[in-house]
């Protein structure tokens, strides 16, 4: 099959060199020239306009999107709705909040043009190890791109299904990275309680090398885990500042209108929020209550 990568950043450009390798045909579509590059490099041609895409690709065309979510989506697919034609198909690869994708969903069949929302998980190493893809959309349009799906899935029959309607694919995805967010919590806890053990001396590098195997909670994020332990087991020089890209939050919203408890991802994403507090004034605020009614010491800066 033949289809356009709209977005070549590292996601996007590795997706593009796997589909090469599957014998795909894949035009590439970004702003800057040196994204543009990484589609060539994969195998893959590039073009530098929207137009030119058009044009590159015989009818019916499939145009996948792998953008940011939000804005950019938006502003992409109103670009690009003059450009197309009845029975193009529009795939949005990116993190998507799944209502949003309902709306452009319904707008984008107003033009006699298809939608597909595809969950996709795997990061930097989908590249070699295939990524798990989340779809949603109409089965007709879901059967079309199967050999796609099936190409930058680890396997042609695993890693990938058709969940549902069109926003089925994203919402599953924005579940995923709760669950995501409560698991690494749980490893990022543990490891700092081990390390906290000072009187053991415990090797936290050791300790994650033996959970690999036979663990019950052996996982691939123990292994990056590890790895990156490996490399730095104090991590003295990284931040401890944790961003989140609205999976979680959309999760918890989720929850709370569902009336469905999830307490860890809850507490996983305030964990994140609270890990980018630099004034920390809650804590400044809870240690001066101490003081005011018990007496306790305030460990206060010098000026």
């Amino acid at each position: 099959m033949e289809l356009a990568m709209i977005g070549l950043g590292r996601m996007g450009a590795n997706m593009t060199e796997r589909l090469v390798r599957g014998g795909h045909r894949v035009v590439g579509y970004a702003r800057s020239a040196e994204s543009r590059q990484r589609a060539i490099q994969g195998g893959g041609e590039a073009v530098a306009s929207l137009q030119e895409v058009m044009t590159a690709l015989r009818a019916p065309r499939v145009i996948w999107l792998m953008i940011p979510a939000g804005a950019a989506v938006d502003q992409t697919l109103q670009t690009l709705l003059p450009l197309l034609s009845h029975g193009d198909t529009v795939v949005d690869g990116g993190n998507s909040y799944y209502r949003d994708t309902l709306r452009r969903a319904a707008l984008l069949s107003e033009h006699g043009l298809e939608f597909v929302d595809v969950g996709t998980s795997g990061g930097i190493w989908g590249r070699t190890e295939g990524y798990s893809l989340m779809v949603g959309g109409h089965p007709n349009a879901v059967s079309r791109l199967r050999p796609i799906f099936q190409t930058l899935a680890p396997g042609a029959d695993r890693g990938w299904g058709h969940v549902g309607p069109h926003g089925a694919g994203h919402f599953v995805k924005m579940v995923h990275n709760g669950i995501e967010y409560g698991m690494m919590q749980a490893l990022a806890e543990g490891f700092a309680l081990m390390k906290r053990k000072t009187d053991f001396h415990l090797d936290v590098r050791q300790i994650a090398e033996v959970w690999r195997y036979g663990s019950v909670v052996r996982s691939w994020l123990l292994d990056l885990t590890a790895a990156a332990l490996q490399q730095d087991p104090e991590l003295a020089n990284v931040v401890p500042r944790v961003a989140d890209s609205g999976e979680g939050r959309w999760t918890v919203f989720e929850a709370i209108d569902l009336d469905s408890p999830a307490p860890v991802i809850s507490l996983a994403l305030l964990e994140r929020l609270r890990s980018r507090d630099e004034y920390a004034y809650a804590d400044r605020l809870l240690a001066v209550m101490r003081e005011q009614f018990g007496g306790h010491e305030v460990q206060r800066a010098k000026p």
